[in-house]
């Protein structure tokens, strides 16, 4: 290219400049210099990744520009993953003065004078929009200064792992703090890369040795370390740095600006941690916002960053953009109906004010507490006009952590009724779980047990935190409580004694209501969020499946199903077991639960039946005549085998015995009982009924390798992903933007991830996980149809499907439970099979799934997700059988 001189610019070589190494992942014929003036006046050589030339081969005219800006201390290869085919945009991604293989010009750099330099640059490259800016880490502060100053050319903002306020006197991130000491300065950014080694060995996973090398190559020696070190140092934390009033111009400027944002985001950042992320999407409420659970501060190159980018760019400015709409909107209505109503009704009646509306099981045999309908809606009064008058808004993020029973209905109730939005996180999830969910959540208020109060101090959960029950000065100090539900109920009551009751609207039905997780059966537990509106319909789907009403009660083996017998008007109870492990519900605590409410309706996890058959030899016969009354049971969570409903009919011989289908983001869409099951007869995987009312079902055509197409049908024998429309759909994930895109791709449906197909009665037969599909080279087969048939073999107890190998081709291992070594618990390493029982599995599989089998293994126990204890972890059983073919035996699963 020959150079060209304009004032105040020079233009150079597309090739990288002398001493510039090729980089993995970049075409050198991106990397090009320029030399533009500065906000000192003097002529300065930048650095940048340039995509015009990609573009330019494949003919494509670009739609905007990417202005990417990195923070400290990396550069530009931090964003060549954004030069792609299905990123139609020229791709700007600059290496900042001092830094990279940019200039080291020997000058102090400012925020001020960063933004300025940058504004410099673009002039010379003639950048006019739409440009939608990129930014990271510190970059992210100057790419917001960029978009502020150039408005005019703005069209959107994406923001990763950065931030835009940091409050005088509030403490940086350690990590920080550190590096910022006097002492420590020069030591970890200049004199020695301790500062970059620091921050590339956080990535998660590990980078490769070839990237990692790629990132310390522009600072090799303490000359071309200071850029580190200044930009260190122009941190703003005191009132009196020379970059606080830029600082504080762009964290108010950026509440102004109303272009498409994306924030994309590492939770396990040391440094940007969500608490930056909730102080970003308070100032921008319109950022659509996906956090990579998992990803760390590099999120670049922790997660597909670009990926998501691709989507959001064609979603937002593509030609199949188009405004959101939730799935909800596309189906049939439920009606209308203030989601806890009916307690307040059951509570004005005389008929049933002094009924059970909760009953809480004694432990040690102890007798039952019974909270009435009227005593429920007293409550519930008094504390949302407690928390109203304690600051809790309506729009508020409330995490309740309190174990089921009156408390936990009384306050979640509270919640709805003022339009605080309840995040549900049950203790199934496990510790690890929960604190995800807690922190992914991102909730105003915690209220909580002791022992989860605990967990938020010690785990550093966000949130004001409220405990149930009064506290002692000191044991509020240690937690940090603000107050209780106790003090919250009385100051509500008090207000009422005083002629002020609660005099709140009812929440908009369009308004958030609450957050409910999923199991973490397929991976991070998701919030899916609900409106008030879908939030009537789910429980009006549930009562018209489960048929509950005032006069039929629920037993609530899987605890969080106690929350919806209030919204029913349906009086509920949770048996005394550990709720965190619903499969290990006795049949003597179902007993005296039953017992307690006299003939309810029973609703169990998946997992809880068989253990409740395999503990039924100690029951006497008060309590086998208490199963005996229960008109029908349920079970959700994973598809019920008809053997095993037909073996509980011992135990409830007058019982119903439904299966519905369902999950945290449907809760009802199919049912089918017992009799529907044999009617149906064998098939292509387990057969789950006909759609429940104002719910449509249809399926997503699979190819050869096992890939959702755009192929939508209601034809029968068709196998694909299942699409479900419903007014009770959730309405998204929450901060998972990219999640919610996935699973919203086909318009007017939610795309399940499970797989199955409709047969010529309409029929829903479920037949796994669509991820799970294993594409042989016999064709597509589904994991059910091989475990299935291996469970046909006499003493296999359970099967797990494994796939190994490249999709097309695929190997297929089996992993075994069997009915003499089983054993609850963990999961263990799984060993060979016994020849005969190897022989006889792989005749089964082969006759019944047209597949052959490469191994069998038998293990004690399989793993499952935490929460349900049903769900096989097929995952987890393809990444042992894959690494132990490989070679490496002895992997624990």
């Amino acid at each position: 290219m020959v150079s060209t001189r304009t004032a105040g610019r020079r233009r150079a070589e597309p090739a990288p400049g002398p001493g510039i190494p090729v980089l993995p992942g970049v075409d050198p014929v991106h990397s090009r210099t320029l030399e533009v003036r500065d906000h000192t006046g003097e002529l300065r050589r930048w650095h940048l990744l340039d995509s015009a030339p990609f573009l330019a081969e494949r003919g494509i005219t670009p739609r905007g520009t990417l202005l990417a800006v990195h923070g400290n201390p990396t550069y530009s290869f931090l964003f060549r993953s954004l030069i792609r085919e299905d990123i139609p945009w020229r791709v700007i991604a600059v290496d900042q003065l001092e830094m990279g293989w940019s200039e080291r010009t020997g000058v102090t750099r400012h925020l001020q004078d960063r933004i300025t330099d940058l504004s410099l640059l673009t002039d010379a490259l003639s950048l006019r929009g739409p440009v939608v800016t990129v930014g990271h880490d510190w970059g992210g502060i100057v790419s917001v200064g960029w978009a502020l100053d150039n408005r005019h050319d703005l069209a959107g903002m994406i923001l990763t792992n950065t931030g835009i306020h940091q409050e005088l006197g509030e403490s940086l991130p350690r990590a920080l703090q550190l590096a910022t000491t006097p002492a420590v300065l020069p030591a970890t950014t200049s004199i020695t890369d301790a500062f970059i080694r620091t921050t590339i060995a956080i990535s998660n996973p590990p980078l490769p040795a070839d990237v990692a090398r790629a990132y310390l190559a522009p600072y090799r020696g303490r000359a071309r370390r200071r850029g580190i070190e200044a930009f260190v140092a122009d941190i703003p934390a005191h009132a009196d740095h020379p970059s606080r009033p830029t600082l504080e111009r762009l964290a108010e400027g950026i509440c102004e600006v109303e272009v498409p944002t994306l924030m994309a985001w590492g939770p396990k950042d040391v440094t940007f941690s969500d608490r930056y992320l909730r102080d970003l999407v308070a100032r921008v409420p319109h950022a659509d916002v996906h956090r990579f659970e998992g990803a760390s501060h590099l999120v670049w190159e922790d997660a597909d960053v670009a990926g998501l980018v691709a989507r959001w760019l064609e979603r937002t400015f593509g030609a199949s953009s188009r405004p959101a709409r939730a799935v909800s909107t596309f189906a049939q209505q439920a009606p209308e109906g203030h989601v806890g109503a009916p307690i307040a009704r059951l509570a004005a009646d005389p008929a049933h004010r002094h009924a059970d509306a909760v009953v809480e099981m004694g432990e040690d045999g102890r007798e039952p507490r019974r909270i009435s309908w009227q005593l429920l809606h007293s409550r519930v009064e008094d504390i949302a006009a407690g928390m109203l008058a304690h600051g809790i808004a309506p729009g508020d993020r409330v995490c309740v952590l309190i174990t089921p029973g009156a408390d936990l209905t009384a306050v979640l109730y509270a919640c709805l009724r003022i339009g605080a939005v309840a995040v549900i996180a049950d203790a199934g999830l496990g510790v690890d779980g929960l604190t995800r969910a807690v922190v992914g959540s991102h909730p105003d208020w915690i209220i909580g047990i002791d022992k989860a109060l605990a967990g938020a101090r010690a785990l550093g959960w966000p949130g004001r935190r409220i405990s149930v029950a009064r506290k002692p000065t000191l044991d509020r100090a240690a937690l940090g409580i603000d107050t209780s539900v106790s003090e919250l109920a009385d100051a509500g009551r008090q207000m009422q004694e005083l002629g002020a009751p609660l005099d709140a609207p009812w929440p908009d039905p369009e308004a958030d209501a609450a957050v409910l997780f999923t199991s973490g059966s397929t991976g991070p537990a998701k919030g899916a969020v609900y409106t008030h509106r879908q939030m009537s319909a789910m429980f009006t789907a549930v009562g018209d499946t489960l048929q509950l009403d005032p006069q039929r009660g629920l037993v609530a083996g899987f605890a969080p199903f106690a929350l919806l017998g209030p919204a029913l008007g349906a009086p509920s109870v949770v048996p005394d077991m550990d709720v965190t492990r619903p499969g290990e519900l006795t049949a003597q605590a179902l007993a005296h639960a039953v017992d307690a409410l006299g003939a309810p309706a029973v609703f169990t996890a998946p997992a809880a039946l068989r253990n409740i058959l395999d503990t039924s030899g100690v029951l006497d016969g008060a309590e086998r005549a208490a199963l005996a009354r229960v008109p029908s049971f349920f079970s959700a969570g994973a598809p019920i085998p008809a053997p095993l409903l037909q073996e509980l009919r011992v135990l409830m011989p007058a019982a119903r015995a439904l299966t519905p289908y369902g999950m945290t983001e449907c809760l009802a869409i199919t049912a089918i009982d017992l009799e529907g099951i044999e009617a149906a007869g064998p098939g292509a995987g387990v057969c789950v009924g006909t759609p429940v009312p104002r719910v449509e079902i249809a399926i997503a055509a699979m190819d050869a390798l096992g890939e959702t197409t755009g192929e939508i049908t209601t034809e029968a024998g068709i196998t694909g992903e299942i699409l479900v429309r419903a007014p009770h759909v959730r309405d998204r994930y929450l901060m998972l933007w990219g999640t919610t895109d996935t699973a919203s791709r086909f318009e007017g449906w939610h795309a399940t991830g499970d797989v199955g197909q409709l047969d010529a009665a309409g029929r829903l037969w479920v037949e796994g996980r669509a991820a799970h599909v294993l594409a042989t080279a016999e064709g597509l087969v589904t994991p059910v149809r091989i475990e299935e048939a291996a469970e046909s073999v006499p003493t296999v107890r359970r099967a797990g499907a494994a796939a190994v190998g490249p999709a097309g081709t695929q190997q297929v291992v089996v992993i075994l439970e069997t009915e003499a070594d089983h054993r609850p618990g963990r999961a263990t390493r799984p060993r060979p099979a016994d020849p005969a029982l190897q022989e006889a599995v792989r005749r089964a599989v082969q006759q019944r799934a047209g597949v052959p089998v490469t191994a069998v293994f038998t293990t004690r126990c399989l793993p499952t997700d935490i929460r349900h204890n049903s769900k096989i972890d097929r995952a987890r059983l393809s990444a042992w059988a894959d690494a132990t073919l490989r070679g490496e035996p002895g992997r624990p699963l």
